[in-house]
Formats: C-alpha cells, sequence, structure tokens
C-alpha cells in the first residue's frame, strides 16, 4: 500500500485534501478534517540513503489501544505524533489497505467529537460490518408494497443485489451484474433532488434516481449533455470503465473522451472530475495495452509535461535551445521570461542558457554520478495499482506478463498479474540544484550581455561558473566571426574571363610584338610566367593565398614579453598607444575588424598580472583608459619600446 492511495480515500470519502504545510519538508504532509479542523493522519515519505528507496510512513490518530487490538507488524508506536491517541503505519506491500482505510475512517469519527461503539473481532475476520451512531439510510431494496411508479427492469435490477460479505469487492461486483443487466435500458423520467455519494453505485439511487439517471444517459449516449449531480456522472463513468454499454477498451477510452469534451469542458461538470477521468484513461490503455501514442493524449497534461521535459534534460543534444532552456527554468522554479537574457536577447540568450546545461551534461559529475542522476535522482520502481480508485470489478481475468513503455521516463511492468510502475519521482528531484544552475548562470549573462538588474553572486553556486563562463567565450568567438566580412570569390566565370583577356591582348598586339619570341608569349592555357619574369617569393605567396602576418609596429619589439609571459599583440599596443595620444583608435578597430569590447577584454587580460586589475573599459562601443592607470600604461609602453 501507498499513502496516494490513502489521500485518494481521504479525497473520495470525506472531500479532504491533501495538505503540504511546510516548504522545508516537502515530503510531509497532513489529511485535516474539514469540520473540526483537527488532524487525522500525517504522511511522511523519506529517501532511505542505505536502501536507495523512498520510505513511506503515517500517523493515524485512531488510538493507542489498536496496537493491541491488531498484532501486525507495520502497526507500531508513532514516529512524529504525541500522545495516546496516535499510532505509525509502515506503508509496504504487506500492509493491509482496507484495514487503514477503516482505521482512518475511526479518526474521522473520533474528531467528530460523538458517540460511537465499534466492535472488534479477530484481525483475520473483519466482515462483519459495524455501525455506529450514524443514521442508516433505507436502501431501495427494502419496500414494503410495490411501487406502481418503478418499472420491472429496475425492479428486477434491484434484486440482483448480493450484500454478501459487504466488501468493497462486493460492491463492485453487484455494480457489475446490474449494469450489463441494464446496459441496454432507456427510460423518459427527470432526475429528482440531490444526489451526493463517495464510488457512488446504482445500490445508492432510489428508483426514481434510478430512472432519472437512465434517462439523462440516453441522452448522453446520443451526444447530448444536460446537468446532473457530480456523483451520478460518476456512475456512467464506472459503466464505462468496467465495459458496460461498450465493446471493446477502445471504445471505452473514446467514450471517457467524448463525456470530458461534452460535460465538463463544456462547463456542465465539475472540473474536478477531470483529473480522475484522464487517470482511469491511461490506467485503460496500459491494461488493455493501447498504443501509446494515444495514451500519452488521454493521460494527465501536467504528468506528460513533466515526463517530456526530463526527457529533454536527459537528452539535451537531441532538442533545440528553447526546449533545454524551457525544461531548466521548470525544475529550477523559474521563468524564461523574467530573465532579461532572454527578454533582450531572445534566441542568443535562449542558446547561452542551453549550452550551459549540455556542458554540465557532458563534463560534470562525481562519484554519484552525472549532473542529469545528481539533478533527478534514478528510476524507481513502485507498485502500480490500475483503476484502484475506481469501482471497478476485476473479473480474474489473468495479465500476462508484460512491459509497457508509456514514453522516455515512464513506463509499467506486470510480473505474475502484479503491476509496477518505474518513473522519475519528485522526491529525489534535486531542486536546490536546479535553481543553482538557473540563478548562477542568469547572474553571469546579464553581466556579459549589460542587460542590467545585476544579481548577486552566492558562494555554493561557484560550481557553475566555469560552464557558464565557456560557454560565453564560445559566445565571443561566434560573435567575432560574424562580425568579420565574408569575401564571396565566383569561380564559374573565371575561364570565360580569361579567353575575354586574350581576346584583348591579341587586338592590341602590334607586328612587332607579334614577331616576339614564343617564350614570353601566353598561350590560352598557359598558368605560369617566363623564367626571367615570375614573381617574387613574398608576391607568390600572397598569389596563392596564403595570409600574410601582419607586422609588428617598430616601436614595439617582437620579442617584449609581459609578466605573465603573453607577447602582446602589436594590434592592441597600438590601441593603447592612440588612446595615451588622446586619439580614438576607429580606424585600428575599423581595419582589424574586432569589437571593442573583445578589444578590451583581451587588453585587460593581457596585462593583468602587470597591474592587478582593468585598465581600459569598454561603454558601449567606446574605449577609454582607466584614469589611475594612464601613467603607469605610458611608463610599461616606454620601457617596452627602449627594450
Amino acid at each position: 500500500m501507498r499513502l496516494s492511495e490513502l489521500a485518494e480515500y481521504a479525497k473520495n470519502k470525506y472531500g479532504i485534501r491533501e495538505e503540504h504545510k511546510w516548504a522545508d519538508f516537502p515530503g510531509f504532509s497532513v489529511l485535516t478534517d474539514p469540520f473540526s479542523g483537527k488532524w487525522a493522519a500525517l504522511l511522511m515519505q523519506k529517501w532511505d540513503q542505505e536502501t536507495g528507496e523512498i520510505t513511506e510512513r503515517c500517523d493515524i490518530k485512531c488510538g493507542r489501544q489498536t496496537l493491541s487490538e491488531y498484532d501486525l507488524p507495520y502497526l507500531t508506536e508513532s514516529y512524529r505524533m504525541r500522545g495516546q491517541k496516535w499510532i505509525g503505519v509502515r506503508m509496504d506491500e504487506n500492509t493491509d489497505a482496507e484495514l487503514i482505510f477503516s482505521l482512518f475512517d475511526r479518526a474521522v469519527r473520533s474528531g467528530e467529537q460523538r458517540g460511537y461503539t465499534i466492535s472488534l473481532g479477530a484481525a483475520a475476520d473483519r466482515k462483519e460490518t459495524v455501525f455506529g451512531t450514524v443514521p442508516i439510510r433505507r436502501g431501495p431494496g427494502v419496500k414494503t408494497a410495490p411501487d406502481p411508479d418503478m418499472p420491472d427492469m429496475i425492479r428486477d435490477m434491484i434484486r440482483l443485489y448480493e450484500y454478501g460479505d459487504g466488501s468493497f469487492h462486493q460492491k463492485c461486483k453487484n455494480f457489475y451484474l446490474q449494469g450489463m443487466f441494464m446496459k441496454d435500458y432507456e427510460d423518459d423520467y427527470p432526475f429528482p433532488g440531490q444526489f451526493s455519494m463517495y464510488f457512488p453505485t446504482y445500490h445508492d439511487l432510489n428508483h426514481r434516481q434510478l430512472r432519472g439517471y437512465f434517462s439523462w444517459r440516453k441522452d448522453v449516449r446520443h451526444g447530448v449533455f444536460r446537468a446532473i449531480p457530480t456523483s451520478a456522472a460518476y456512475i456512467y463513468i464506472f459503466e464505462l470503465i468496467n465495459g458496460i454499454g461498450v465493446s471493446s477498451a477502445e471504445e471505452s477510452v473514446r467514450k471517457l473522451g467524448e463525456f470530458e469534451a461534452g460535460f465538463i469542458d463544456s462547463g456542465i461538470g465539475a472540473q474536478d472530475m477531470k483529473k480522475n477521468i484522464r487517470r482511469w484513461m491511461l490506467d485503460l490503455s496500459v491494461v488493455h495495452a493501447l498504443p501509446a501514442e494515444s495514451a500519452v493524449r488521454n493521460a494527465d497534461p501536467a504528468m506528460i509535461r513533466r515526463d517530456m521535459d526530463i526527457a529533454v534534460l536527459k537528452e539535451p543534444e537531441k532538442h533545440s535551445d528553447a526546449e533545454v532552456c524551457a525544461a531548466l527554468a521548470l525544475f529550477a522554479g523559474a521563468k524564461t521570461e523574467n530573465s532579461p537574457v532572454v527578454k533582450q536577447f531572445g534566441g542568443r540568450g535562449l542558446h547561452l542558457f542551453a549550452e550551459v546545461w549540455r556542458s554540465l551534461f557532458r563534463h560534470y559529475g562525481n562519484r554519484e554520478g552525472d549532473i542529469f542522476t545528481l539533478c533527478f535522482g534514478a528510476r524507481q520502481r513502485y507498485p502500480w495499482h490500475p483503476l484502484s480508485n475506481a469501482v471497478y470489478f476485476d473479473r480474474g481475468k489473468k495479465q500476462e506478463n508484460t512491459v509497457y513503455v508509456l514514453n522516455a521516463c515512464r513506463r509499467y511492468l506486470c510480473r505474475d498479474g502484479r503491476w509496477t510502475e518505474e518513473c522519475y519521482d519528485s522526491l529525489q528531484f534535486d531542486q536546490k540544484k536546479m535553481r543553482a544552475i538557473w540563478h548562477e548562470t542568469d547572474r553571469i549573462l546579464r553581466k556579459y550581455l549589460k542587460t542590467g538588474h545585476y544579481l548577486k553572486a552566492k558562494a555554493e553556486e561557484a560550481w557553475v561558473s566555469p560552464y557558464t563562463e565557456a560557454a560565453v567565450q564560445a559566445d565571443i568567438r561566434a560573435q567575432e566571426e560574424a562580425a568579420r566580412p565574408k569575401i564571396t570569390i565566383d569561380l564559374s566565370g573565371l575561364s570565360k574571363i580569361r579567353e575575354d583577356a586574350i581576346v584583348t591582348r591579341d587586338s592590341l598586339l602590334t607586328e612587332a610584338d607579334l614577331d616576339m619570341d614564343e617564350s614570353v608569349q601566353f598561350s590560352a592555357g598557359e598558368k605560369s610566367l617566363p623564367a626571367e619574369k615570375s614573381l617574387p617569393a613574398e608576391d607568390a605567396r600572397t598569389e596563392i593565398g596564403q595570409e600574410e602576418q601582419p607586422a609588428a609596429p617598430e616601436t614595439v619589439p617582437a620579442a617584449a614579453v609581459l609578466l605573465s609571459g603573453i607577447r602582446p599583440d602589436p594590434v592592441y599596443i597600438r590601441i593603447l598607444q592612440s588612446l595615451l595620444a588622446g586619439v580614438y583608435p576607429n580606424n585600428i578597430i575599423r581595419e582589424e575588424h574586432i569589437l571593442p569590447s573583445v578589444a578590451a577584454d583581451a587588453v585587460n587580460e593581457a596585462f593583468f598580472d602587470d597591474f592587478g586589475d582593468s585598465i581600459v573599459e569598454c561603454d558601449g562601443d567606446r574605449l577609454m583608459l582607466v584614469e589611475d592607470y594612464i601613467e603607469d600604461v605610458r611608463e610599461l609602453l616606454e620601457e617596452m619600446t627602449n627594450g
């Protein structure tokens, strides 16, 4: 048994919603009686470092005497709560769900502050139904005289009900047998009064309400949706889950989708029904091995979205910058549009964020695993009980061993009739680490792109900095490459140009020129000059496309080396000399095709060991010397010039 089953039971039977009250303890939650305001149960989930599994425990307010009434290994002293009213329950595959539900019922009734009597037998004999002071409503089967307003079909259906052991399984069996008997029945009668019931069945309706329900169902089957109490609408959903009125599981899933659209999305039914319908559509798809593509469409969108984002971060190279950035922001609890990096720079900002995660994914890790495992843990396996929170009659058909892959992050396995679910559990997510990745990346990128609204550095996030800086350096190189002028030479017309040149040359030759020795003439196929006319070696290098190396300025020795061991680029020396002379080096920057910000970073890096600080600042597109270092720069350049 899992804690989620207890939470679902409390919600369905009493309308109690699980409350997460402590942000620092996400694995702790409480179930509170909505009428008395008192806690009925404390639910606890914790990661066990030794076993590598999630342990689930709960404290239930059903009285300490319960421990003497039931000698069971999973019932213990309370784990967290104090006092004689609390016991502890260890949740595992051996825990009896029906017993825990009954103990929770006792906890809720104890909070109502009214007397009740409970008769308990041996633990193995718990089929006897015990009633308290709550009034017992007479069922529709208890009649002293026939009602002329009751159709024979409904009277016969009521007679089919067997009380049996009063268990939930018996209730589901009765529902299935009565539903198959009435699967084609139609009526024309308005639904009378109100109706509210957890896990509703036909047996919970009086005969007039039954007539109203079957009239409403007739219209629904013809695509006409009208208002009806939510509990009555659930009876129709339970019919589809049990295959009543449909020919296959595919038709059940399709009609559940139609009901969601026509009854809930149209505004007639309660939105709370949608989550249950989506869960049951997925359960049916898995159990009956329907195509995974349709199961993904029909499952809970929030669950599928989370799985998709985990898959994106698991294989970031296969996904776009926007997808990686959005997934990173989701698990960091951030929004991409709130960062000025994305707001001001669009796709470039998305790319930088995505590249940081890709770099971490390729290079970061320790003994505990790579960055993905450190953030999301390993895929865990849990017991899975399909359709367990619905009125569903399992007709005992043996399920074959199977593996059902829903998506890259979630699959279901059946072995010897027992189902398990494999997925990434949110309890293992390290959101603190994800927040650190986002915050430090955002901080450095804001500073690099000069977006304003700068963030404060945090020492515990320094491990992210090298990967963000690497993305910044890659972006700088990309910007430099994009700023260089692109020269394209079309060689397709070269032959035609050469032929036209020969014709033009021949038309200009005189007779004396024509009598010259053939050795000094060009022919149409020649590609070299006569030996006495050959180009100088330096020109020849230029001719074949080799770049000329820029000559160092005469004022700067080629061997000049700074304390850092760096030989300064002559271009940057010229820039410094221009700034010292009070002349902005616009021509140098334009001729060399460099960005002012890049020039400033290169100069500051080269001279950092000599000055221990930046000596050049870049304000927009303008460079300027830091006033405090002007004379020091002048002296250093003179020393370098004078050798």
